[in-house]
């Protein structure tokens, strides 16, 4: 479905990504389970993407999709994943080749180009994306020679000695101190903070377009969180790329994105410029999610508030809203048909009645 944006989200520059009505699903023994349901967003070239919302909402797997690692039985049943690639041959943006992602196969060649030369991810846990058995160093240097191009000059093969210099200089780039020593380090043998700047160099060793960081800071603590969210701006704005931030945490998003899509159940369910959405959100399940960040400011020994309910079991999903079940603001018209996404005000999109009477259609 095409979607008319508002007056003041117009851009000139063409989206370097661009996700339309995006639908995966898993098909299990007991029932269909549609873990992203009609998901449109666009990013921009050097943009700061937060992508929020409860577990189980479906942020991972809607990125999963984009780098076509979805694990069966889950599919993508619908929808298109438009990429600009990266211009070949010095030419300009009006020369960038743009494929559909959602139709090339996993395993192809160019999806395996775009894997992790375009689109890099780094992922929740980077225990368990390293090897053991292999040090972090021995992982980008293969990562960058098997897609050395993005270093070579005048279509020389990039040798071995060279991409382990590129590696020290990508951990020196990340604030891993002795780079030439923890080169030669296994996993395990790393604190977690840098286990996540080991992986975040690996994710920048191909110069990749898009970057996705998939929930990077749950899994360390809250000094080294600061620690990672400062390089992850400073490298994006020393390498202008954009950046999809994953996270449950709307604080961090406050710090690290320019513009804020909010999930439920596999749909959007508002998006807009970061100061707009905290200041004034438009759908009841942003202003929920707002209203349980704890504040500083806040009573002392007051419970706070929660989101009525629970998120909807897999197999049994609400018919219309899917937020319905536990909205404040819900109305007869809402369980019997889902609100389509549409623009409310000047820069905001909003995907409920309480705005607009436009049905998704089925």
């Amino acid at each position: 479905m095409a979607l008319d944006r508002p007056m003041a989200m117009a851009k000139t520059a063409q989206p370097l990504l661009s996700v339309r009505n995006l639908r995966v699903s898993f098909a299990l023994d007991e029932g269909l389970v549609r873990a992203v349901d009609g998901t449109s967003f666009d990013v921009m070239p050097g943009q700061v993407l937060g992508v929020v919302g409860e577990s189980g909402c479906g942020k991972s797997v809607t990125m999963r999709a984009i780098l076509q690692l979805v694990e069966r039985p889950g599919r993508i049943t619908a929808g298109e994943i438009h990429f600009r690639r990266r211009p070949v041959n010095g030419g300009g943006e009006d020369s960038a080749e743009v494929v559909d992602i959602a139709r090339l196969p996993p395993r192809g060649p160019v999806m395996r180009d775009i894997r992790g030369g375009e689109i890099a991810l780094i992922p929740q846990e980077p225990m368990a994306a390293f090897s053991p058995v292999h040090t972090v160093g021995d992982q980008i240097v293969e990562a960058i020679l098997l897609h050395g191009h993005r270093w070579q000059e005048g279509g020389r093969k990039l040798k071995r000695r060279e991409a382990r210099d590129i590696t020290v200089g990508l951990f020196r780039d990340v604030g891993i101190s002795m780079p030439e020593q923890r080169i030669d380090a296994f996993s395990w043998q790393l604190s977690g903070g840098l286990r996540q700047r080991a992986m975040i160099a690996m994710a920048l060793s191909c110069k990749p377009r898009l970057l996705i960081a998939d929930e990077p800071t749950t899994a360390i603590d809250v000094t080294t969180q600061a620690q990672v969210l400062a390089l992850l701006r400073d490298l994006q704005a020393r390498y202008g790329t954009a950046i999809i931030f994953i996270t449950h945490d709307l604080g961090v998003i406050a710090q690290m994105a320019s513009y804020v899509v909010v999930m439920y159940l596999g749909r959007v369910m508002e998006e807009g410029p970061v100061d707009d959405i905290f200041h004034a959100p438009k759908h009841p399940y942003t202003r929920a999610l707002l209203r349980s960040i704890p504040s500083l400011y806040g009573e002392t020994r007051v419970a706070l508030p929660v989101i009525s309910g629970a998120l909807p079991h897999p197999f049994n999903r609400p018919p219309g809203c899917p937020f319905h079940p536990r909205c404040p603001d819900v109305m007869a018209k809402c369980s019997g048909a889902v609100p389509g996404l549409q623009p409310v005000g000047t820069s905001q999109l909003a995907s409920c009645f309480l705005h607009h009477d436009v049905v998704e259609p089925e």
